[in-house]
């Protein structure tokens, strides 16, 4: 028996993501139906943003003690990796999304467990485990919101050996002895630090640089720290080989012939759109990626589907992926009531430009990068006539942060608006200052103007009035 249901809008994936969309086209007068094969909450939730980062900041807030006179010698014991994982477990909910279920039915959006799949023109057909089929028929729009996979690298022996993701390192139960880290990205680093902290022997193999996409003196920052505590990391260097060495042990040969031993290998390769298994082979569609404009429509298909978060492949970032959601389900309802056309202007509130201007992100390594907008690089092959300035973090706040406060600033101009197109920060707890960067890019601040926002003294945010100072003003 197939169950048939219509509704306004269907998303396929219950992720932040998905969630957004729908609660804000439910906000604008439609109905709105959830599908969702795992958790309500998605991997952000349960795998990747909250628990990992729980699991990095008792190793920070410890290294920060360990930083202060004073305070390092009230410090007695090492991490406590039964209470980190405790910690970690409480903010993953123990995996159990029923609180997020609950938040959904609250805000109005019917929620469907169960694997969605595209059957046709505005309509979904959802699998149950239980095998029931229940088919949707979206009078308005149907939205991708299914989030991304793991990218797994083509490697010999990869196949017959055993290894984790993000997935599984984040809501492992112990410390894993050593572990092998393969990718030197955002996930990959962030994640050997905090084992690192909580006991493991860790080694990091990157097949170019570290944080690929930083600037380097950022990146550099991250990559002595990660050595200064005893992490092996591994630049420029291949991977010939793979193998299984006992029951989880593997053995990792490099293209130099040494050979890396370690208990667990963990694959942080990359993240690719989920788009697998959605139907979209019979709509003409490619699974490879799905084109969208800045409300998130995929114009390839007419008028009614729309692609959202890591699943456009725009900006992998949960805070991004959410801001899309928002624009695009204010889209949703307006041009449903008619209020909307194909088109939409620039920063508008139906618009997801910042996408292309102004993203900020983090990595919660210790020290920290903050980053926002666009490299000196990116703005020149975009043809912006760009400068840049920096410095050292070396002010008041900052020693009194901590003793050896290493700290890096950078800013990106845009000459000819005379406006901050791009910014860098690398030090402990510059995330914090990185909304400060945000706006001042999101709302073209003239520099002029910027110069009377004046830091509060004594804090690290005062790395702003230095970098001003040496651009000139």
């Amino acid at each position: 028996m197939t169950e048939v249901k219509t509704t306004d809008v269907v998303v396929i994936g219950g992720g932040p993501v998905g969630e957004n969309v729908a609660d804000r086209a439910v906000r604008g007068g439609l109905t709105a139906v959830l599908v969702e094969s795992e958790l309500v909450g998605g991997e952000c939730s349960y795998w990747a943003c909250m628990p990992s980062k729980a699991l990095i900041r008792s190793g920070a807030a410890l290294s920060a003690a360990l930083s202060l006179p004073g305070a390092r010698e009230a410090v007695t014991g090492s991490l406590d990796a039964g209470q980190v994982f405790a910690r970690r477990d409480a903010m993953a909910a123990n995996w159990d999304d029923s609180g997020q279920a609950k938040w959904v039915a609250q805000q109005g959006i019917t929620l469907v467990r169960g694997l969605g799949r595209i059957s046709g023109e505005r309509e979904v057909e959802v699998t149950a485990k239980d095998g029931t089929v229940t088919t949707i028929q979206a009078r308005q729009a149907v939205v991708i919101a299914t989030g991304s996979v793991p990218v797994i690298p083509a490697i010999e022996g990869l196949d017959e050996t055993p290894f984790w993701g993000t997935r599984e390192l984040v809501s492992a139960e112990d410390v894993p002895e050593s572990i092998t880290v393969i990718g030197a990205g955002v996930a990959g680093t962030e994640l050997a630090q905090a084992f690192s902290r909580l006991g493991a022997k860790v080694t990091i193999i990157a097949r170019s640089g570290i944080l690929r996409g930083f600037p380097t003196p950022a990146a550099d920052i991250v990559k002595n720290a990660l050595e200064q505590e005893g992490i092996r990391v591994l630049t420029n260097t291949g991977i010939r080989t793979v193998a299984k060495n006992g029951e989880n042990a593997v053995s990792v040969t490099l293209d130099s012939g040494d050979t890396i031993e370690s208990d667990r290998l963990l694959l942080a390769t990359g993240r690719r759109p989920a788009l697998d298994g959605l139907g979209l082979e019979d709509l003409g569609l490619s699974s490879e990626g799905l084109p969208s404009d800045d409300t998130g429509r995929v114009r390839s298909a007419g008028d009614w589907l729309y692609v959202l978060g890591d699943a456009a492949d725009k900006v992998m970032l949960t805070h991004q992926g959410k801001y899309e959601a928002r624009a695009a389900g204010d889209a949703i309802a307006a041009r449903a009531a008619g209020t909307l056309g194909d088109d939409v202007e620039p920063w508008s509130k139906y618009a997801a430009t910042a996408n292309s201007y102004a993203v900020p992100q983090v990595v919660f390594t210790d020290p920290e990068i903050a980053m926002v907008g666009r490299t000196l690089e990116q703005a020149q092959d975009d043809g912006v006539n760009a400068s840049e300035v920096s410095l050292p973090i070396a002010v008041a706040g900052s020693a009194l942060h901590s003793e050896g406060y290493t700290g890096w600033a950078q800013m990106i101009v845009d000459e000819d608006r005379r406006v901050i197109i791009g910014a860098t920060l690398a030090g402990p707890d510059v995330a914090e200052m990185l909304h400060a960067a945000t706006i001042a890019i999101a709302g073209e601040v003239p520099l002029e103007r910027l110069w009377h926002a004046v830091p509060s003294f004594p804090t690290v945010s005062e790395v702003w009035l230095r970098l001003l100072e040496q651009y000139g003003l």
